[in-house]
Order: structure tokens, then sequence, then C-alpha cells
């Protein structure tokens, strides 16, 4: 069992840690982005490994949990604990150091309290890309993202986290420190801690520091927004522009109408770019070398596409900015979803051939539980969709709790039953621990609880986030 902050605890800490490591104001630390979880803690923000490992040194001693707090933007609660003992809730904001930059051999090194902009803003000052990006990107932090494996909307061509992170730096929890911040692409010396911490979700130590890929800027780069008639043609549409221009294309993103509704409906404002909005459309965006034009690249999809009766309307970018505008519909969807407020939102994937079947399947099955407004959208090009059901308009989320369980679980057995993931990008935090033990198969549930078991005997780090734990 684990013990709970105490003011003696406190004091101890306080002799060890400058005055600047404790935070006055707890309240932005214990609460998530959907209010669905208000948490306890002592707020701690050390400003470097040092003072990361005095703390988790203590608290193992004293048998007292640790949650890692990041940017706090994660949606599965894996930053908040309403439960058990009050824990030491460590902030990395103070870390945030770009330690070393190294251009020729495309890598960056930064502490874990790093925004991802500003690694962003760091790699191009040096004519590099940093492609992870997501819409929270201004306030999420590289060792929460690192921690949660987070995908965002590059993963078509860049990968998730996990495979834009070279080496790591991680406190364990006794308090040592594992050097693991290399900048090597091939090393085979044993076991692959590095890839165990990245989306651990802060439970089998604390990353301080990463060793991060940096890739080439494409020079060429552009966008479009195509029309299709379903999510079967949008497939079909992305195995044309594959064929066409290959790796070049960075992302793309199906997008439903009833997306565009709620942004017409609650904000935030937009420039509409079709004169009727479709049913369904795509967002391709490409980068590509010199010499390839991206525009001229988007005009041959789409004309291939028309003639093949897979898209019925489209624009292409013709500036920058414009580009930027379709961009900004995509990321200002998941804020108008915010604003109208989900029943049950569902970060989930499936094989990409069985994305047309899940879409009619899902709406047919909600349908036997009640009516709602379901807003479909997502990473068409990795098999994730954010597949989330909404009240009709003029009620509230909070008339639908007693369906709320049922809706999830609805949603959730069909992906299960499509070979799918019930946590695509997300992670499981502690909104998805049962559907972790439910879904899972056990052999990886008993692989998962003797890893947890091995490194973390005292069960302090982040308890009860990922795996169901007795507080």
């Amino acid at each position: 069992m684990l013990n709970p902050v105490t003011s003696a605890f406190e004091g101890q800490l306080r002799k060890t840690l400058p005055v600047a490591a404790f935070k006055q104001d707890s309240a932005p630390y214990l609460s998530e982005p959907r209010g669905r979880w208000q948490g306890k803690g002592l707020i701690i923000a050390p400003a470097n490994t040092l003072e990361v490992a005095e703390v988790v040194k203590a608290c193992a001693q004293a048998r007292i949990g640790i949650v890692p707090y990041g940017g706090g933007t994660g949606l599965v609660g894996g930053q908040i604990m309403s439960e058990g003992p009050a824990p030491v809730v460590l902030s990395l904001e103070r870390m945030n150091t770009i330690r070393d930059v190294y251009p020729s051999e495309n890598v960056l090194v930064c502490d874990a309290g790093t925004i991802l902009a500003d690694v962003q803003k760091v790699a191009e000052d040096v004519d590099r890309l940093f492609p992870l990006s997501l819409a929270s990107e201004g306030s999420a932090r590289i060792g929460g993202l690192l921690s949660t494996n987070a995908g965002g909307l590059n993963v078509l061509r860049y990968g998730n986290a996990r495979a834009q992170c070279l080496g790591l730096e991680v406190v364990r929890p006794d308090g040592s420190i594992w050097h693991g911040l290399t900048r090597l692409r091939k090393d085979n010396t044993g076991y692959d801690l590095r890839n165990l911490m990245i989306g651990a979700e802060g439970t089998l130590g604390i990353i301080t520091a990463a060793a991060l890929k940096l890739a080439p800027r494409p020079v060429e780069v552009g966008a479009a927004m195509m029309a299709v008639s379903s999510p079967k043609a949008a497939l079909d549409l992305l195995t044309l522009a594959s064929a066409q221009v290959g790796e070049g294309i960075s992302a793309f993103e199906l997008m439903h109408r009833q997306g565009f509704d709620f942004l017409d409906e609650v904000g935030p404002q937009y420039k509409r770019p079709f004169d009727q909005q479709p049913e369904w459309c795509v967002l391709i965006d490409v980068g590509l070398p010199a010499g390839l034009g991206a525009a001229d690249a988007l005009e041959s999809i789409f004309s291939a596409a028309f003639a093949a009766g897979l898209v019925t309307d489209g624009v292409i970018a013709q500036s920058h900015a414009q580009r930027d505008a379709f961009w900004h519909i995509r990321e200002s969807i998941p804020e108008a979803n915010r604003r109208i407020g989900s029943i049950s939102s569902h970060d989930i994937s499936v094989p990409l051939s069985a994305i047309p079947a899940f879409v009619e399947q899902g709406k047919a099955a909600l349908e036997e539980v009640g009516t709602y407004r379901i807003n479909c959208f997502g990473h068409l090009g990795d098999g994730n969709l954010h597949y989330n059901v909404f009240p009709m308009l003029g009620r509230s989320r909070d008339d639908h709790d007693a369906d709320r369980s049922r809706v999830k679980q609805v949603v959730h057995d069909l992906v299960h039953q499509m070979q799918g993931s019930v946590s695509a990008e997300h992670g499981i935090g502690r909104l998805k621990t049962g559907d972790l033990e439910r879904y899972s198969d056990p052999a990886k549930l008993t692989m998962m609880r003797e890893i947890k078991a091995a490194l973390d005997p005292d069960g302090i780090m982040n308890p009860g986030a990922v795996l169901v734990a007795e507080l």
C-alpha cells in the first residue's frame, strides 16, 4: 500500500530542493482538458535531472506515489490521480533546455519539459524538420509526448513519437538515472529499454531528456481539400495518391460534415473551403524535393481521382496562407468538439480496409442505443479515427450520463471485433484501464504486469495508470 504526502514529507523535501521547485497554485495541475477528473497531491517542479532523482528517491523511501506531469494535454487521465493516497505531482515544466543540436546528424537533444513547438522552431532554425505535429503542440511537452507515444498529423510519413526518438535519459523508480541519450541509429547491445519507456505513461520511470530525430525540410509543400463520397472512396484516393507521389504524402486526413457543422455552431471561425460542404472530405498534405511541384502533383492526383469517380470537388491551396487555412480547419475540430461536449470520445484504429465497414456498422450499432450526432474524423492514412459521440442539438452531455458507458462499450466492442485498438494514439491513462483488461490478450497483460513488478516493485510510478493498481 502507498502512503499519502504529509506535511512532514513536504518539509523533508524543502530541505533538499530550492523554493522555486514548489508550486504555490496547484489548481492548474489537478484538472484535465475535458473536466472529467479532479486530482490531488503536492506539486513539485524540479529544474534538472538531479532534482528529479532526489524527489524520486524520497518518494521511494516513503512509499509515496509519483504522477509525472508534462503539458497536461492528455485526454485519458494519465496526468490526474483522483483516487488513493495523495501523490507527488512532478511537473517537468522548468526542464525546458535544448541541450544540443547536431544538424549534420539530424539530431536534437532536449529536456523532457521542452514544448513541442519550441523543438519545431529550433529545428527550423537549422533548416531541419521535427515532424511530430498535433493540435496541442503549443503546450504539449516532449516527455509527455514520448511517454504516451503520441501520434498526430504526420504519422503516415514519419511515424509516431517512438519512431522519432533515438535515446532517452530516465530516472528510475529507485531514483537512479539511466543515461541512455544515445544518438546512434544502430545499437543492438541488449534489450530495447528506450522503446520500453516510450508509451509506458510514466509507470516505469520518468523521462527527463530525449535525443530526437530531425528530418530534411521538404522544399515543395502543398495541400488540397477534396470531396469524396464515402470513406471507401477516401481509401481508394489514398491508394491513388500514394502511387503517384509515394512517401511525399505527409498527411491524409478524413473529415465528416458533422465536424464543419460543429464549427459553424460554436466556432472557432474558419474559411469555408467548399461552396456546399460535402458529406465527406479529405485533407491531403504533401512535401516534395526541389523540382517536383507540390501544386502540380496535387492537380494530377485530383484529375486522376476525378476521372476515376473518387472525388467530386476539390480545392488546391494556392499559397502558404491557404494551406494554413486548410490546416486551421482540421486543428479546430477538436476545439469545437470540446465546446459541444461529447458523451463519449473514442481514439481508435482498425485495419485500413475495415474502416468503411466500421463507420457504417458503428452508426447502426449506436442507433440501437439512442439518437446521437457522430463526428468521425482523423488520420485515415494510418487507420486512426477519432470517433466521437455527441448529444443532439439542444441537449448536453450531462443528459446522457447514463448512456456513456454503454456507448463506449458498443464502439469498443466493434473495434475489437474488427481486430483494432481502443487506444490508437492517446494512451491508456486511467480512463481505459478497464478496456485494456477487457480487450487485451491475457499473455500480454501478464507480461506487462511482470515488467511493472520488476522495474517498479513498490508501485510508486503513476499508480493506477495503464494497469489497475491497488492504491
